[in-house]
C-alpha cells in the first residue's frame, strides 16, 4: 500500500527473518564471535540468551552460514517434545539411519556416529532454541549427551538458546551439573538509540529506499523508547508508522507521528483525525462518510455484543444504535 509513496521496492519491516536485512549490532556480532568460538573450539555447553525479538534465531541461521563444511548442525526448533522424540529428531536429522527401538541403542547409534566423525576431524553441533521450555528432566537427558566425548575432546557441542527466564532455570539446585558443565555464556542486548537509527536506515535502503530520512531522529528515538531497543518491536511499529504516514501522506515520520502509531497500536482505534484521513486519501471521497459510519457501527455491535448474553434487552438498545449510525 505504501511501497510507491515512499520510493520503496518491498516491504522494510517483514516479521521473517529474511537474511538479506540482518543487521548485526556490536552485541550480535559479539555473540556471534563467541557462539562461533565456542562451537568450533569445543566448548561443549554454551548458553546464549536474549529478550523475546532480540535476533536470537536470526542469529543462529548466521551461525549456521559462518560453520564451516566439517561442521553438521541438528537445530531443535520445538523444546516441549519428549526427549525419546527429541532423540530421535536428531539422528534423523543428522542422517543417521539406524532405527533403533530403545533409548540405549538410539544413544549409542548416536556415540558411534560422533565418533566416526571425530576421526574425519569433523564437528557436530546441536542447537535447542526456545530451550527455557525444557522440562528439568529433558535437560538432566540433554546433560547426559555431553559425555560423548573422548580424553581430549567433545564429540558433541551443545547450544541452549533461550530467553532471559532460561538462566533462572539453570539456577536450580537439580541442574547443578548441568550449570557446571556450561563452558560459554552469550547474551545479545537490545539497541540502543544509535544502533536502531542504523537499523531502520539498513532496512529502508535493502528495502529500495532512495531517501534513508523517512523517519526523523525524534522519531526513531521515540520509536526505540517505546519498543525497549527489541528489533521485532522497532519492525511492528516501523510497519504501522509507514502504513498511517501514508494515510496522512506524510513523507517525513516525526514523533508525533509515532506517539498516535502507538495509540492506535495500544488502543485499537484509529483517532478521529485519522479516520477523517483514511476516509478522503486512502479511500475516495464518496466511501468516507460511509467509512466513519462503519467503524462507528463496528464499535456499537463490540459494546453490545458483550451484554447480549446477559439480557436480551439490549437487543432493542443494538437496533436504535445501528438506525443511529446507518440510516
Amino acid at each position: 500500500m505504501y511501497l510507491k509513496f515512499y520510493g520503496l521496492l518491498e516491504k522494510p519491516f517483514n516479521a521473517t527473518p529474511d537474511p538479506r536485512f540482518l543487521y548485526m549490532s556490536p552485541g550480535h556480532r559479539e555473540a556471534l564471535a563467541q557462539l562461533h568460538y565456542g562451537t568450533q573450539e569445543r566448548k561443549g555447553f554454551i548458553v546464549l540468551t536474549g529478550r523475546v525479538g532480540t535476533g536470537k534465531t536470526t542469529l543462529l541461521h548466521a551461525l549456521r552460514q559462518r560453520l564451516d563444511g566439517q561442521t553438521a548442525v541438528s537445530f531443535i526448533f520445538n523444546s516441549t517434545m519428549p526427549f525419546d522424540d527429541m532423540l530421535e529428531y536428531v539422528l534423523v536429522d543428522l542422517g543417521i539411519s539406524k532405527r533403533e527401538e530403545s533409548r540405549a541403542r538410539r544413544i549409542m547409534a548416536f556415540n558411534d556416529f560422533l565418533i566416526e566423525r571425530e576421526r574425519a576431524r569433523q564437528n557436530t553441533v546441536l542447537i535447542i532454541d526456545e530451550a527455557q521450555n525444557l522440562s528439568t528432566e529433558t535437560m538432566e537427558q540433554v546433560r547426559l549427551l555431553s559425555n560423548f566425548e573422548t580424553a581430549t575432546t567433545k564429540l558433541l557441542q551443545i547450544l541452549l538458546v533461550g530467553q532471559p527466564e532460561l538462566k533462572a532455570k539453570l539456577d536450580l539446585p537439580e541442574l547443578r551439573q548441568l550449570k557446571q558443565r556450561i563452558g560459554l555464556r552469550c547474551q545479545i542486548p537490545p539497541l540502543t538509540v544509535d544502533e536502531a537509527r542504523q537499523y531502520i536506515r539498513n532496512r529502508l535502503r535493502i528495502a529500495g529506499a532512495r531517501d534513508l530520512g523517512i523517519f526523523t531522529d525524534a522519531a526513531i528515538e521515540r520509536i526505540t523508547e517505546y519498543s525497549s531497543g527489541i528489533p521485532r518491536i522497532i519492525n511492528i511499529l516501523g510497519d504501522h508508522c509507514l502504513l498511517f504516514g501514508y494515510a496522512d501522506q506524510i513523507r517525513r515520520i516525526d514523533r508525533s507521528s509515532v506517539n498516535e502509531t502507538i495509540e492506535y497500536m495500544e488502543d485499537g482505534m484509529p483517532t478521529q483525525r485519522r479516520i477523517f484521513s483514511f476516509g478522503s486519501r486512502v479511500i475516495p471521497r464518496r466511501r468516507s462518510q460511509w467509512f466513519v459510519k462503519t467503524s462507528m457501527f463496528a464499535l456499537a455491535v463490540a459494546a453490545a455484543g458483550l451484554a447480549l448474553s446477559y439480557d436480551t434487552g439490549v437487543v432493542n438498545l443494538f437496533a436504535s444504535l445501528r438506525r443511529a449510525v446507518m440510516p
